[in-house]
């Protein structure tokens, strides 16, 4: 319990941290975001309504500490503000709105690079002398190594721009109206093809290898030698004896994974005009809406120390000597 008490301590600080600068963020920056965002709304916000603005935004009267606490309780009352890009819409229901795109491309690239990954990885290590072991995880070991936008922009121009096989843009056909209907679906599913398919090109190899290194452990297992022994099927034996075993190591890396696919759906959704975070979060560097950026950012940091900690959590689950 003390091991996990201090993980939790460190992951809390280092969530104050990504607080704290996103607190700072806005005035480091030239200018005032205050007025930026009177100046985007073009006339539709009352002036007299500037101090209650700022007041949201902790740009209180007084030092610098009771700003800083007025912003944290905005934080965790999720209080934070109009949007100076969409304004008057809020940047909670901005981001509602955007969320479930990131967290369909982040869990459904994973779940399907996990999948093949974990497959590829059993079969090559069982198989490691054949063509296909020695061949397949070099491969794509190699593919892999190219960043998430590189992949990206390759599979937007050769399947969406020149072949014209896949969509171009957007999380579905903006004609459809949205609903749990086939035809919407479809599109849906057709275009999160590109997008997905790139963070799994990246993303494959890691289960290749973390599969096919804990798979060779545990082949040498005397479990496994006799069960070979027996005359069971080779199918059996790689997923009954070996395999179930094998992917214990596996799965402490998945929790880590999920963070670091949240990221990479962000850089993806920019390349596809995809309507998650990501893209939402350009639109609005581009328009200096720094409650949006803030809320984006804390998002991804909180992402990846909650993935962090729940990786933790299965370390010591799977081997309770870590927490000695």
């Amino acid at each position: 319990m003390s091991f996990l008490f201090r993980r939790f301590m460190f992951y809390f600080t280092a969530f104050f941290i990504a607080i704290t600068f996103n607190f700072m963020l806005p005035r480091l920056m030239p200018g005032d975001p205050v007025e930026a965002l009177f100046a985007a709304a073009q006339g539709r916000m009352d002036p007299a309504q500037m101090d209650a603005v700022r007041e949201m935004y902790g740009f209180l009267d007084g030092n610098i500490f009771m700003q800083y606490l007025a912003y944290i309780k905005s934080v965790f009352t999720l209080d934070l503000g109009p949007s100076v890009l969409m304004f008057p819409v809020s940047v909670s229901e901005v981001i509602s709105n955007a969320l479930p795109w990131t967290l369909f491309l982040a869990l459904g690239s994973l779940i399907v690079a996990l999948t093949i990954g974990v497959s590829i990885g059993a079969y090559a290590s069982y198989r490691r002398t054949s063509l296909f072991g020695q061949i397949a995880p070099p491969l794509l070991a190699f593919i892999s190594n190219f960043p998430y936008v590189v992949t990206a922009l390759f599979l937007f121009y050769f399947f969406a721009l020149q072949l014209e096989w896949l969509p171009l843009a957007y999380t579905y056909d903006p004609s459809l109206d949205p609903g749990f209907t086939l035809e919407f679906i479809g599109s849906v599913l057709k275009h999160a093809i590109l997008p997905v398919g790139s963070m799994v090109i990246v993303g494959i190899a890691t289960w290749v290898f973390n599969m096919r290194n804990a798979m060779i452990n545990v082949l040498g297992e005397d479990y496994v030698t006799m069960a070979e022994a027996k005359g069971l099927s080779s199918v059996r034996v790689m997923s009954r004896y070996a395999g179930r075993n094998a992917i214990l190591p596996v799965a402490t890396a998945i929790a880590m994974a999920i963070g670091f696919s949240f990221a990479g759906s962000i850089m993806t959704e920019v390349v596809f005009n995809y309507q998650g975070l990501g893209n939402v979060l350009l639109k609005g560097i581009v328009a200096r809406d720094y409650p949006l950026i803030q809320a984006i950012l804390l998002i991804l940091v909180t992402a990846v120390l909650t993935a962090n900690f729940i990786a933790d959590i299965l370390y010591v689950w799977l081997d309770p000597r870590i927490s000695n």
